[in-house]
């Protein structure tokens, strides 16, 4: 089940590259946290990340040593389990900023919204993987696969925290694009949720609807609930070609962007890093995208190609709702940027899913 790291098939089979890459977003992110926080040092962001970065690391070897079969294999108890603590987090877990989603455990309190994503990409791989061979999936089959992704959706909205449900929803709509699905269906599926959105403003909460109508008029509340977009697009703005240099942002060292840290820390490398800091991080997190691809290409069966697919899913879809998000192209969402934004569960979360990209690489060549 689990290969020992002193393998040297292990070592061999092992791909550096996407380390490497996952490595040097972690220290962009560290030395922008750092900036972006210094004038607080009695918070510690730069430690804790750093030490979330060490645990992430440790993690993704953990997985990678792992077969995914095994994982997979014990995938529905797991499920239980993720499901059950949604629950819990929905009973006792602890407000911030208006949602219900963390849960403490001694001095440290985690999401368990993020890491259950990791569980719902397996088993929603498991069972497409186990659907019997054909071109297109049946109406039924869909509908159970959408159940899969839409219990804990269903869960963490009402948190709320619609945010992070609607991550959950790439790794369905991947999974069905590789597996197939009949024109017809599609149609349906895409009028569901078109009928749906009406129904969908109606249970907004009041901040969540000023935060679309914001997107559509930035101008209408420039000092209230536009003023961190604005600000945003004021820093990227700035950087210029090289930017301002590290810890020489003035939009990040003046305070005049908030939460720069977390959902908007790629307006801090826009600003201190400039157009080329830009480019390098998009390149990074493009490499892992594009070389995962590549792996899920490989795979040696389907279960090993939807896991991969789905996380594929999730990185591009954070990838473009949080750029979208700071450059004023998409509603403010609270939607971290993979490997870059501050948060504990948000960076283990994503070097756990290196580590099943990893495991299904690993295992390719085995009998």
């Amino acid at each position: 089940m689990i290969e020992p790291l002193r393998s040297k098939r292990f070592w061999k089979d092992f791909d550096w590259l996407l380390l490497a890459a996952s490595i040097c977003l972690s220290i962009i992110s560290l030395v922008e946290i750092y900036s972006s926080t210094m004038a607080q040092p009695t918070e510690n962001f730069f430690l804790r990340q750093f030490a979330w970065v060490c645990v992430g690391l440790v993690l993704l070897f953990v997985v990678a040593a792992l077969d995914y079969h095994h994982i997979a294999e014990h995938i529905p108890w797991v499920y239980v389990l993720a499901v059950g603590m949604l629950l819990y987090t929905l009973a006792f877990g602890h407000k911030v900023s208006g949602s219900k989603s963390w849960v403490g455990l001694g001095p440290l309190n985690f999401q368990p919204s993020e890491l259950v994503k990791m569980v719902v990409v397996v088993a929603l791989a498991r069972y497409l993987s186990e659907l019997r061979s054909s071109k297109y999936m049946t109406f039924m089959q869909v509908a159970k696969a959408c159940l899969i992704s839409l219990v804990p959706v269903g869960l963490i909205a009402l948190q709320p925290d619609l945010g992070t449900a609607l991550t959950y929803l790439p790794a369905i709509a991947v999974g069905l694009f590789v597996r197939g699905v009949r024109p017809i269906v599609l149609v349906s599926l895409i009028l569901g949720f078109v009928l749906s959105l009406p129904i969908g403003w109606l249970v907004l909460k009041p901040y969540q609807k000023e935060r679309i109508l914001t997107f559509l008029d930035p101008e209408r509340d420039p000092r209230g609930k536009g003023y961190q977009v604005t600000q945003s697009k004021i820093a990227i703005g700035s950087g210029g070609l090289f930017g301002k240099g590290v810890f020489n942002g003035s939009q990040n060292q003046l305070g005049y962007l908030p939460t720069r840290h977390t959902d908007f820390i790629f307006s801090v490398v826009g600003e201190e890093l400039g157009f080329t800091g830009v480019i390098g991080t998009l390149g990074l997190l493009a490499f892992i995208i594009f070389r995962s691809i590549s792996n899920a290409q490989t795979a040696r069966d389907n279960l090993g190609l939807f896991i991969v697919m789905g996380i594929v899913g999730i990185y591009f879809f954070h990838l473009i709702v949080n750029v979208g998000m700071v450059i004023g192209f998409m509603p403010t969402t609270g939607i971290p940027l993979p490997f870059l934004s501050y948060g504990g569960s948000s960076v283990l979360t994503a070097f756990i899913a290196l580590g099943l990209v990893l495991s299904v690489r690993r295992c390719r060549y085995v009998n």
